[in-house]
Parts: structure tokens; C-alpha cells; sequence
């Protein structure tokens, strides 16, 4: 497995990405078979959608199968639509390339490299094989820590699971890179443009856990087993140059420049560009916030000081959105004091998306054919910035609220700030080469680019020169920008 995560809590990433890195369930469990999780895969990271790019990466995998002990069996080779630096094997010979792991390739033979050591993971029967009691604890700690939503029973559970496979997990990572480096050999490929992709991916983890240190929290860890760089491992370079002796009279260049043709405008970071919202989705860039109605309702636009209602299909129930100014305030006072409401049952804080918040449910009597009745509705009220969202859920026959009402709470616990990233993600960064001049220095690029301090030891590692190298001139770099 090589992996380098971003920046999201591991805990998080966990159920779309590390359940299916290399694992089985154990014993204990049924195993999935590869397509069952191939389409698990999708429904929560899709295909990137670039069909040149695709075909290249099938391309480059059936060349590296063709050298290994599997010839003609058939694989799959998928490159998925995610910002993480990963890639991973599964059952029934899928292998799973991520888009942001391109990010951070510098040529075809580095890609190659990749390649091959997912393919190695499945020649060389990991995938079958890593069913030992540590593996499952992964796994269900994993799941417990997602199911929480607590990265600390997620941790807790790895490190007893990690000092279970340690010793099994280096002997295939070094199994994985032996093989994969022949196959590249066998190709064409040098195979030192291996220890130059996994010195990327080290550096990628240095910079990254550095970050998380700052924060008091933990990095993610680097292939599963060199503490040292990997420029400086005698056994994974005992292993690489053992390949040499086996390389093709055929020696290929490092593929540079079709890799950057192909490359070229690559999607850096989220591809907000490719999510789909859904047509219950109310989103108003303008104040930067959005809410998801229940599914099959429709929306319209109220009259301000209401921004939208959402209403039921049937028109069985409607749920406004109103924006008013906030005050110092408490929300639970707010909603007596601003909104002249005498008395709330069930009142609750909330903290939809961390914003402060109050909501519960509002009684009316009324009378109607001289016959005295209850309504009920849903408010709630949520500090946005400057501002008070206040939401309103109604029915239209009151028999019906509590079959409704758990439809407002969902719909009102969407509520949510755009994040600077979706937005910036409208315009998204993208990868560019640039040749160097004799003056091409990161620093200066940080101003052209409008980098951070964070970004530009990102460039650095993208382009082999981390911690503190600079380009020289004539050298083709990477960058991303907008």
C-alpha cells in the first residue's frame, strides 16, 4: 500500500479510503469480493472523469502486468476522483490510482513505480493474505471511530492493530516494492525513479506531520514502515538495486513529457467542480450558507425578510428560512425576546456545524367551528456571523407534525457556511509547468501565485526539493494556482 493522506482527520477518511487498503476481513468476517467493493468505492469517491488520462493509467497497468507472474489475468485499474495522495489494492485484482496522487508524480516512470507496487500487492497475494487478528482490529476500529465520530477510539484502536501487523506489514511493503521494481526493469523503466517517488511521499508525510505536531495531533504514517527517508534505507535500496540486474536491453526514458501533457491542468485539491448538489440543495453564495430539504421537496422564494420555503411535495408541510440581525443574545433568548415567543417545548441547544444554536417546538390553540385545537410547529434559531437564521416548520394538518417534525430537525441540522475552499473551488487550482529561469526562486513564486507559507513547502516536495532546494535554470516545475 502507498499511502500519504491530505489533510482531513484520518478518522474521517477512513471508511471511504482505509477499509479497502489492502484488506480482508478476518475469519471472522465474509470477505467482499472485489467487485462488491469496487461499487462501494464509487458510491463515495467517483471516477475521475478524464478519459485520456484513464486510458493511460490502464495503459501503463496492463504493460506492468504483462512482466509479472499473472500475465493474461485480467485487471482493473481505476483512477478515482480524490484530492488524497493514495493508492491502494483490493480483491480480485483492482487497483485504485487517486487523482491527487498524480499531483505529486514528476514523471511516467514515477507513476510506473506506483503502479507496480499495487500490482506486486496482489501477485504476491497480500491482499488474500492480510487476515491476522491485527487487520481486523484495524477494521473495526476504523468503524467504531467513524460510527463516534471520534478520532481519539480511531487512534486508540491503531496503535494496537499497527503493533500487531508491524512486522507482517514491512515484509510486504518490501515484497511489494522487490516485485514492483522488477517489473519496472522488466519494462524499461530505472528503477531508482521508485525511491524517488517514495522519497515524495516521505517528505509529503514530513511536512504533514510537522503541521499536525503544531496542532497536537498525529500525522499519518508513510508506507507502513521506514522511519528513515527512504534515500537512506539499506534494505529498501538493497531491494530496488537488486531489480537492475534484470532490466530490459530496451531502457525507456522517464516519460516525462507525456506525463506533463497529460497532466497539465490537473484538478489541484477538491474537485468541487464535480459534485453533483442535490435538487433539495438551497445554497446562496451571497450570504455563503446552504440548507438541504427533505428529498422530493421544492423550493421557492419567500418574501423578505424569508429567504426561501421549502415545501412537500404534497403540500403536506413547508419549512422557511428567515435572516434576521442577531443580537448578543443567547439563541434561546433571542427566540423570546426578539421573536416574541412565550413558551417552547422540548427546547434544545444545537450546534449545527459548530454554529450556535437553539430550536424546539412551538404549541398554538386555536379554534376552529367552536371547537378549541393544537398546532404545533418546529423553530429553530441559528448565529451565523452577524446574523440570526430562523426556520419555521409547519403542517398543514396537525395529526401530521409528528411524522413530519423529524424531517425539519434533519433538514434544519444541514445548515451550513459554504467553506472558502467550495467556493474557491468554482475556480479550482490547477497543476502547471513552468520552465525555470537563472532567478526562479519559491519565494518569488509564492507572490506570483499567491502561495502560503504551507503551499510552498508543498512545492517544494511536488518537485523534489524538499526542504529547501530551489530550481535551477532550465528546469521544468510544477505548480498550482487558479
Amino acid at each position: 500500500m502507498i499511502t500519504n493522506r491530505m489533510s482531513r482527520p484520518p478518522w474521517q477518511l477512513a471508511i471511504g479510503i482505509f477499509l479497502f487498503n489492502l484488506v480482508c476481513f478476518s475469519n471472522s468476517f465474509a470477505a467482499p469480493s472485489g467487485q462488491q467493493i469496487y461499487e462501494e468505492t464509487l458510491k463515495r469517491t467517483p471516477l475521475f472523469n478524464d478519459p485520456k488520462l484513464t486510458q493511460y493509467i490502464e495503459d501503463l497497468g496492463r504493460k506492468v502486468v504483462s512482466v509479472s507472474e499473472m500475465a493474461g489475468q485480467p485487471f482493473t485499474f481505476s483512477l478515482l476522483d480524490s484530492p488524497d495522495l493514495n493508492a491502494f489494492a483490493t480483491a480480485d485484482n483492482f487497483v485504485y490510482i487517486n487523482r491527487g496522487l498524480l499531483n505529486y508524480v514528476s514523471n511516467e516512470a514515477q507513476l510506473v513505480a506506483v503502479i507496480a507496487h499495487e500490482v506486486a500487492h496482489v501477485t504476491r497475494d497480500h491482499v488474500r493474505r492480510q487476515t491476522s487478528g491485527g487487520v481486523a482490529t484495524q477494521i473495526l476500529s476504523t468503524v467504531a471511530g467513524a460510527l463516534a465520530g471520534s478520532g481519539d477510539v480511531y487512534q486508540a484502536g491503531m496503535a494496537y492493530g499497527n503493533s500487531k501487523v508491524r512486522s507482517a506489514g514491512r515484509n510486504h511493503e518490501l515484497e511489494a516494492d522487490l516485485s514492483g521494481a522488477q517489473y519496472m526493469a522488466a519494462i524499461g523503466y530505472d528503477v531508482d525513479q521508485m525511491i524517488a517517488m517514495l522519497s515524495i511521499m516521505k517528505d509529503k508525510e514530513t511536512v504533514q506531520k510537522n503541521r499536525a505536531k503544531s496542532k497536537g495531533a498525529i500525522g499519518s504514517t508513510y508506507h507502513g514502515i521506514f522511519s528513515s527517508h527512504p534515500r537512506n534505507d539499506a534494505r529498501l535500496r538493497a531491494v530496488v538495486n537488486s531489480a537492475k540486474s534484470l532490466a530490459d536491453s530496451t531502457h525507456k526514458d522517464h516519460g516525462a513529457p507525456t506525463f506533463r501533457r497529460l497532466t497539465d491542468g490537473l484538478i489541484w485539491g477538491e474537485n468541487f467542480l464535480a459534485k453533483e448538489n442535490p435538487p433539495e440543495r438551497y445554497s446562496n453564495m451571497t450570504w455563503r450558507v446552504r440548507i438541504d430539504f427533505p428529498k422530493d421537496w421544492t423550493q421557492t422564494s419567500g418574501t423578505a425578510p424569508v429567504a426561501v420555503i421549502g415545501q412537500h411535495a404534497e403540500e403536506l408541510a413547508t419549512l422557511s428560512m428567515t435572516r434576521l440581525a442577531r443580537t448578543t443574545q443567547s439563541p434561546e433568548e433571542y427566540l423570546y425576546n426578539q421573536l416574541n415567543v412565550s413558551e417552547v417545548f422540548q427546547g434544545e441547544a444545537i450546534a449545527t456545524a459548530g454554529l450556535k444554536g437553539f430550536s424546539g417546538i412551538l404549541k398554538k390553540t386555536a379554534q376552529t367551528d367552536g371547537q378549541r385545537h393544537d398546532t404545533f410547529l418546529r423553530v429553530a434559531v441559528i448565529y451565523y456571523k452577524l446574523h440570526a437564521y430562523v426556520f419555521y416548520g409547519n403542517v398543514m394538518n396537525h395529526d401530521d407534525f409528528a411524522t413530519v417534525d423529524p424531517l425539519f430537525v434533519e433538514a434544519i441540522s444541514t445548515f451550513r457556511p459554504i467553506s472558502r475552499s467550495e467556493i474557491m473551488g468554482q475556480k479550482p487550482q490547477r497543476v502547471h509547468y513552468i520552465k525555470a529561469t537563472a532567478n526562479t526562486r519559491f519565494a518569488d513564486l509564492a507572490k506570483i501565485f499567491n502561495l502560503s507559507k504551507n503551499d510552498v513547502e508543498i512545492l517544494r516536495v511536488i518537485n523534489a526539493l524538499y526542504p529547501s532546494g530551489e530550481p535551477s535554470e532550465g528546469d521544468i516545475i510544477k505548480v498550482f494556482k487558479q
